[in-house]
């Protein structure tokens, strides 16, 4: 049993998305939308270059113009990142922490502290608020 072209732009446009799905890098999702409009077309009758052209066109005009949007909404101002993903965090002191050292536990991770009020100390057991982070050591209130 033979494919026509549009079941194997079908399977092409199926396998990019699967892409896509494993990776959400925004990677294959563009030539997925390609795929796509090819086996519209392919279904239609259209000839191959005419498949191959919408193919190109459409995953180009889409890498260039909807993936920017895209990525700027994806890391905009209010996606925090890494360590500044902590801050404001709750956490709880597991050694006791004053203003040069200390341990707490943090997003189940164990990280040295120290308290923002030089004056302030925390027992074990008391829950804390991450203020900064300051290379290794989370600053906390």
């Amino acid at each position: 049993m033979a494919l026509h072209g549009w079941e194997w732009w079908l399977l092409a446009a199926v396998l990019l998305l699967l892409g896509e799905l494993a990776t959400n890098a925004l990677v294959f999702l563009m030539p997925f939308g390609g795929a796509a409009v090819a086996a519209v077309l392919a279904a239609l009758g259209a000839p191959w270059y005419g498949q191959l052209a919408a193919f190109v066109i459409v995953t180009l005009g889409l890498i260039g113009f909807v993936r920017p949007l895209a990525v700027r909404r994806q890391s905009g101002p209010g996606l925090r990142t890494g360590a500044a993903a902590l801050v404001g965090q709750q956490a709880t002191v597991i050694a006791t922490v004053d203003e040069h050292r200390g341990r707490i536990r943090l997003e189940g991770q164990i990280w040295s502290a120290r308290a923002l009020d030089p004056d302030r100390i925390f027992e074990p057991g008391e829950a804390v608020h991450v203020a900064a982070i300051d290379g290794a050591t989370a600053v906390v209130v």
